[in-house]
């Protein structure tokens, strides 16, 4: 199924239910992101039109995030030597060229660039963000404003100044979050909207006051204006490169978000769309000053939940936001921040799950992974954590792949098919024969190695005339496997021992046939599978008595 345009009734439903749990959260995560509260909503009112009207899901809400705006607070807090305005202006250059790099990627087609990143990764990140976004947001409610801005220190800071906390500004924390848990059970009702409604109450009749609970304080919305960053070379310079991570995380959460919204309901996704519109969504937003945008989990989910069944469900949420914003814009600016802590810590919750991280212990894959993931972000910050896992991860897997175990099969009885001989030892050999097969497909950190195992075994191996190796693991050869491929099959070809290969994919094969070294002739690959491979050698044999003109240990 694909996305619809014309609005079904439970549209409007949803779009209603959504807007009041999206403007509350879209001045929230200004305050995450270090921005100006208006921020987020421009990147709502961005989102919700582009990726409403170029988009493919029909779930998908995009508008600022957690993570995203987490992200770039950490981005540009490592620009250091510059005032704030100038790192403000670097923000907003950020989330610009980040959309740019969606819409190069979209024209490309790079939609796979989602899987750079483990899910090992992103989970043991999201767990180490949530719990860092949750502890920097109690400093609104108690009204405390520690020194650091790592999370360790930033924790101490904020245990040290118990003394100094807001009692009334906990209280309210605490009471809006418990609000907000019971009236999450009906997903139709817009509970975000009701508690800060009750917040901003309070504040009128003159209790927050008392209480020392400050207002979130002015939306200028009249401000934002269509203006490109005016930025020198090396600061465009610097922007790209943080700019990397946080289109990374925001695509990945983003297609996360689409993908299993879209597999749940049967319906088809178009990344590299997806892609373009991510990427127009982040470009309008930064034009006019505003935060990065993605397609949130929460909610994307709440938008289903609510009987979402069109696009026009996010459209209509847009209008929605726009009416409360004209109407309600001096009332918003005396929403209370503890009230406005309790939006972010509630939508961050469920990613607090360390549940999430209990199958990798079961199957004993990925743990260290995800684990360096959670611990990176503690111990050294968002930008630099998220970097430092994604390295760990990309290191872990060239490790895999550069260790390549090189099995040897043989042939299980009455059958024609071949198996590794060490798990299964009823497997026969081919008398005459040595059939191999990399377990990781072949690249310039393994071919070497490979190929020195293989003529290790076959020099050990006793009167050996052929051999077999299996490529169904390499659908590609780089120019280092080619080369090393080469050698191998010239170092055989003295030694009087044919080589054959099978299960070799149709471009591989073609790379075969433009290459044309010695030893690889069209011959060479012609079977299609290893028990073909098998009885050409056998006949050849038969026919040609006596084998290998030349002992194969003298390889």
């Amino acid at each position: 199924m694909t996305a619809r345009w014309m609005p079904a009734g439970a549209d409007w439903i949803a779009g209603l239910s959504i807007a009041g749990l999206l403007l509350p959260e879209a001045v929230a995560y200004s305050g995450i992101a270090g921005a100006p509260p208006q921020a987020g909503v421009i990147a709502l009112f961005a989102g919700l039109l582009v990726y409403g009207l170029l988009g493919t899901s029909r779930f998908a809400i995009v508008s600022s995030t957690s993570s995203s705006a987490a992200v770039l607070l950490a981005a540009t807090g490592s620009v250091l030597h510059v005032s704030a305005d100038h790192r403000a202006l670097m923000g907003v250059a950020m989330v610009l060229v980040a959309g740019v790099m969606f819409v190069l990627a979209g024209l490309l087609r790079l939609g796979g660039i989602s899987q750079f990143i483990a899910k090992p990764v992103l989970r043991g990140f999201a767990i180490g963000l949530a719990l860092t976004i949750v502890v920097k947001q109690l400093p609104l409610a108690v009204g405390v404003h520690p020194a650091h801005s790592d999370f360790l220190h930033f924790s101490r800071d904020l245990i040290a100044l118990l003394p100094h906390w807001n009692w009334y500004g906990l209280t309210m924390l605490v009471v809006a979050l418990l609000a907000l848990r019971v009236l999450a059970r009906w997903r139709v009702v817009p509970g975000a909207l009701l508690v800060i409604a009750a917040g901003i109450a309070l504040d009128a009749l003159g209790f927050c006051r008392s209480w020392g609970i400050a207002p979130v304080g002015s939306l200028q919305l009249g401000a934002a204006h269509l203006a490109l960053p005016e930025l020198d070379w090396a600061d465009w310079l610097r922007v790209g490169q943080l700019a990397v991570a946080l289109a990374l995380i925001l695509y990945a959460e983003s297609y996360s978000s689409i993908r299993s919204l879209a597999l749940r309901h049967g319906d088809g996704v178009n990344s590299n769309r997806d892609l373009l519109a991510l990427g127009g969504a982040n470009m309008a937003s930064a034009l006019f000053q505003g935060l990065p945008v993605g397609a949130g989990f929460s909610a994307s989910s709440a938008n289903e939940v609510a009987g979402a069944q069109t696009k026009a469900a996010g459209l209509i949420a847009c209008a929605v936001v726009a009416v409360l914003v004209w109407q309600l814009l001096p009332w918003m600016e005396r929403i209370p921040e503890p009230l406005l802590a309790a939006i972010v810590i509630h939508a961050v919750a469920h990613s607090l799950n360390w549940r999430t991280l209990q199958p990798y212990f079961i199957w004993q894959r990925d743990r260290a992974v995800a684990l360096t993931a959670f611990a990176a972000v503690i111990a050294l910050g968002v930008l630099d954590g998220l970097l430092l896992a994604m390295v760990v991860s990309i290191v872990m897997l060239l490790k895999r792949m550069a260790q390549s175990h090189v099995s040897e099969l043989g042939r299980l009885v009455g059958s024609h098919d071949f198996v590794d001989r060490q798990r299964h030892p009823e497997a026969q050999p081919v008398p005459g024969l040595l059939i191999l097969r990399p377990e990781e497909s072949l690249f310039f950190g393994n071919a070497e190695a490979v190929m020195s195992d293989i003529r290790a075994r076959v020099a050990q191996a006793a009167d050996v005339h052929a051999v077999v190796l299996s490529l169904e693991e390499s659908p590609d050869l780089d120019s280092t496997g080619i080369e090393a491929l080469g050698e191998l099959a010239r170092q055989l070809q003295q030694a009087g021992v044919l080589l054959r290969l099978a299960r070799v994919k149709d471009s591989l094969r073609e790379l075969l046939q433009r290459v044309q070294m010695p030893g690889l002739n069209p011959d060479c690959y012609s079977a299609w599978s290893v028990d073909d491979a098998v009885q050409t050698l056998t006949a050849h044999f038969h026919q040609v008595p006596g084998g290998a003109t030349q002992p194969a240990s003298s390889i």
